[in-house]
């Protein structure tokens, strides 16, 4: 009896672990755009939304974004790539927060914090690529910690 119920917690704790990654969010779907993202911190998720997928292609959409700082932002980098294929085609990065230099609202937030943005946002796109491809972005602080990462993957059907 005692070896059943060793086994059977030893098979519990295994398929616990077995599960490592953050699930697949939906951010928008409808008959041409599909738009799905997954964290790539392993240890933080966050929430993010949009209203509709067709917003997207206006100049200027609203987003929402929440989660828990498990690091300060004193200063803070991004990183987005484009991948298509399993390859990086296009690569960009920018300082977002800096003292004396801030363009978000978050900027200097402290650990422990929570972060919450509801608002316009803005990236200057008249169109979405055509095609299936991965997004990856990456938020490092100053000491080069993670404070957010994700991999958005795009299914864009429309020929415009």
């Amino acid at each position: 009896m005692k070896t059943s119920n060793v086994l059977a917690l030893i098979i519990v704790l295994l398929c616990i672990n077995a599960s490592t990654e953050w699930p697949t969010h939906t951010v928008c779907k409808d008959e041409n755009l599909e738009i799905h993202y997954k964290s790539c911190d392993p240890q933080q998720d966050f929430a993010f939304s949009i209203d509709r997928c067709s917003d997207i292609t206006t100049q200027t959409f609203n987003v929402r974004a929440a989660m828990v700082l498990r690091h300060s932002i004193k200063k803070l980098y991004v990183k987005v790539d484009l991948i298509i294929n399993g390859k990086t085609v296009l690569s960009y990065s920018e300082t977002l927060c800096e003292p004396g230099h801030s363009k978000l609202i978050f900027c200097g937030k402290n650990k422990g914090e929570h972060l919450y943005y509801e608002g316009p946002v803005t990236l200057g796109l008249k169109e979405i690529p055509q095609g299936d491809y991965t997004v990856s972005a990456r938020l490092t602080n100053e000491d080069g910690v993670t404070v957010a990462c994700a991999d958005f993957t795009v299914k864009n059907y429309l020929d415009y």
